[in-house]
């Protein structure tokens, strides 16, 4: 049984405050687990049933009528997610990865014995969730959180540099296919300054490289203004079938991490320089 995710509002800076819990945003695939009639069956937020990817949580020891809403992660040998990993086995059928981990990390409960359990404030979620996961293993465990200290977890965060952090109220409902200011992430943005050297035809996208001349990868996340304003301010130099390369416009990015091939993740504009 499917059930679309509560989502998360974004939040600029941490804060400390007592009555929001801090947890680790993790850098995998939300992934809503049910289990009834004995049969477990995995979606992914946008209710794409990817069951027979998974088959390493088919025999997860839950109730019948238990619905649970997690993060599906790739661990490196390090013990850090690594969405790549990720993205490569959710692609392949594999079920084993070398120097990897796969592992869902359960952070609420939905449905339980067949009951919503969605009125209920999140620390009473929580407790449940003691009761159905009692113990974590490898493959199944629930996400570790703290009470407030959202800055110094933040901050442990950028040290790490894992994703970003996720506050949530303690007296929060699960708002069913909501996206809530009751919960927020923040996200460890990286920042650089690089050129647009060419415009994508059709689809909007712009190729950037580094100051030193590499490729820095695809940005498709810019204000419409600033496209307005890009439109205005190039110089086309040559073209083909997809692009118009352009003399090179220096503007600053910011971007989740670098990929294994060196590129930009998830590129937006910032400003101009």
């Amino acid at each position: 049984m499917f059930f679309s995710p509560m989502l998360l509002q974004k939040s600029e800076q941490p804060f400390d405050d007592e009555s929001y819990i801090t947890e680790l945003k993790l850098d995998g695939i939300r992934l809503i687990l049910s289990k009834f009639d004995n049969k477990v069956k995995l979606y992914t937020r946008h209710n794409n049933e990817v069951t027979a990817k998974f088959q390493e949580l088919l025999n997860i020891d839950i109730p019948n009528g238990t619905v649970l809403d997690g993060e599906i992660i790739v661990t490196d040998q390090y013990g850090k997610p690594d969405f790549e990993a990720m993205m490569a086995r959710f692609q392949s059928t594999r079920t084993h990865l070398e120097d990897a981990t796969l592992s869902y990390v359960v952070f609420d409960v939905i449905q339980y014995k067949g009951e919503s359990v969605s009125s209920l404030l999140l620390m009473e979620r929580k407790q449940l969730l003691d009761e159905i996961i009692t113990q974590d293993t490898s493959l199944v465990a629930k996400v570790k959180y703290i009470e407030g200290h959202g800055s110094a977890y933040f901050d442990l965060v950028r040290q790490q540099g894992l994703e970003g952090i996720v506050l949530k109220r303690k007296d929060s409902r699960y708002e069913v296919g909501k996206r809530s200011k009751s919960w927020l992430k923040v996200i460890n943005y990286q920042y650089d300054e690089v050129m647009i050297t060419g415009l994508r035809k059709g689809e909007f996208g712009v190729s950037l490289n580094f100051l030193e001349g590499k490729p820095a990868g695809l940005m498709e996340f810019m204000p419409l203004a600033e496209r307005k304003n890009l439109y205005r301010m190039k110089k086309v130099i040559s073209e083909d079938d997809k692009f118009m390369f352009i003399e090179p416009i220096k503007c600053r990015v910011k971007y989740r991490n670098l990929t294994k091939a060196g590129f930009l993740r998830i590129p937006s504009f910032v400003q101009w320089n």
